[in-house]
């Protein structure tokens, strides 16, 4: 996976353990995310991404994620959406916010059937 890719990812993991406030459980969950795909680097950049204004976050990582995502297979994107909803039942729980934010982005990446699959299971 190249840079431009790490940083997709940990923006999408960032983006969505963000979504109610960063708490210790969660700042754990990106760095041991981070560490296993050696991407710390990537991980600060998303983090300093959305502190910069918080609440167009969502709007511009979709932005964002127009042009880097089309270089991931659609079961590359599955995945890291997966990965992303399973790392984000690690803190205990998922909300409702959590979840559509999840879904919109599956679609926009084309992979909303897969995706809804996914997390029926």
């Amino acid at each position: 996976m190249d840079k431009e890719q790490k940083k997709a990812v940990m923006l999408l993991k960032s983006l969505i353990l963000h979504y109610h406030g960063l708490d210790d459980d969660e700042r754990a969950i990106l760095e041991n995310a981070a560490n296993r795909m050696d991407s710390k680097e990537e991980l600060d950049w998303a983090n300093n991404f959305i502190s910069e204004d918080y609440l167009s976050a969502f709007e511009r990582a979709r932005d964002f994620f127009a042009k880097t995502i089309v270089k991931f297979s659609n079961a590359d994107r599955i995945t890291h959406l997966q990965d992303a909803w399973e790392e984000n039942h690690e803190k205990g729980y998922v909300t409702e916010m959590e979840t559509t934010a999840m879904i919109n982005l599956s679609k926009d990446w084309q992979v909303e059937k897969e995706f809804l699959e996914v997390i029926q299971n």
